[in-house]
């Protein structure tokens, strides 16, 4: 109990003020009912938000215990907050967008801290590794990105668990998080237990450090980055409708150009990101660099975004890169 106490009292020392209300998303799992009992110790003013997902038979009645158990451990309030949940990229990435939402909406401007540990950690920089997005996409979680805070990011699941017992409090167990139809709980029940195996422990613990280390580095070239991209920015052509754009939209290709690759995609990605791409994969994002490295007369690049009449380009003109909106029906080279 002790260390999950600490590693609330640590995360609120370097990221909350003090006296400051916190909102805490309980599912009545291990992991978020220890971390609502420290909470509710270390911090004092804790409300509870319980989502119902309705996915399964009883749903109400979990998070109507959820609830109770809050209320119990001395949270301020709790709430359960009903969701519908929809089919966009799996029944997965759906209730967490539904969740996440809800959670948002229920926070009145508190923090809302989650209950990811160390495994859920290492289960998600796995999950980066696998896609093969670059370094970013195995940061893993932040202990805090406003206005998610994760406290228990160095805690191990055994430990929230051990605090459930200590303090006689059986967790709720989500039929979700054993069935293997879910690459997540594949990674946790086989991957993990695997690697552990073979390479002699401390796997979990070595990710979650990666992590750590990545997001370190990372946040000093974002940095970076920034400076390049308002280097890079030129006039660009006056807006001509709704297709047209601002004079910040256009970069400079010989700037880019001249730049480290490490900045220079970071720089680019900021850019279409800012000008309303949407779902920026890295086959995007490299074919966009290659109209700056690579050029050999090829057509404007589809990012995603735009509208349901248009879709959003990047293209090379006149020694610029530029972003525009073309319609649908329009080849963009």
């Amino acid at each position: 109990m002790l260390e999950v106490r600490r590693a609330v009292r640590a995360w609120a020392g370097e990221h909350l003020a003090q006296g400051a209300s916190v909102a805490v998303g309980l599912s009545g799992g291990a992991d978020s009912l220890a971390l609502t009992a420290a909470a509710v110790v270390e911090l004092g003013h804790v409300d509870a938000l319980i989502v119902d997902h309705r996915l399964q038979e009883g749903s109400g009645q979990v998070a109507a215990d959820a609830a109770a158990a809050a209320l119990a451990l001395g949270c301020r309030s709790a709430h359960v907050l009903a969701v519908d949940v929809g089919s966009e990229g799996g029944l997965e990435a759906a209730a967490r967008t539904a969740r996440y939402a809800a959670l948002d909406a229920a926070r009145h401007g508190a923090p809302v801290l989650l209950g990811h540990t160390l495994d859920d950690q290492a289960e998600t920089v796995l999950l980066g590794l696998a896609r093969g997005s670059g370094g970013r996409s195995i940061q893993g979680m932040a202990a805090y990105a406003e206005p998610w805070g994760r406290p228990l990011l160095g805690v191990r699941r055994v430990t929230t668990r051990q605090m459930c017992a200590d303090l006689g409090r059986t967790p709720h167990e989500d039929p979700h998080n054993l069935s293997p139809e879910f690459t997540r709980v594949r990674l946790r029940t086989e991957a993990l237990p695997l690697l552990e195996d073979v390479l002699g422990g401390g796997v979990a613990a070595a990710l979650a450090r990666t992590a750590e280390q990545l997001r370190e580095d990372g946040a000093l070239l974002d940095v970076l980055a920034d400076e390049l991209l308002e280097a890079a920015k030129v006039p660009g052509r006056a807006a001509e409708g709704p297709g047209g754009v601002d004079d910040e939209v256009a970069l400079s290709i010989e700037m880019l150009a001249t730049a480290p690759a490490a900045l220079r995609r970071r720089a680019i990605r900021s850019w279409l990101l800012h000008g309303g791409a949407k779902a920026l994969t890295d086959k995007h994002l490299r074919a966009v660099d290659a109209l700056v490295t690579a050029w050999r007369g090829q057509g404007g690049v589809a990012v995603g975004g735009g509208t349901p009449d248009t879709r959003l380009v990047a293209a090379r003109e006149h020694g610029r890169l530029t972003l525009r909106e073309h319609d649908r029906c329009l080849r963009s080279d």
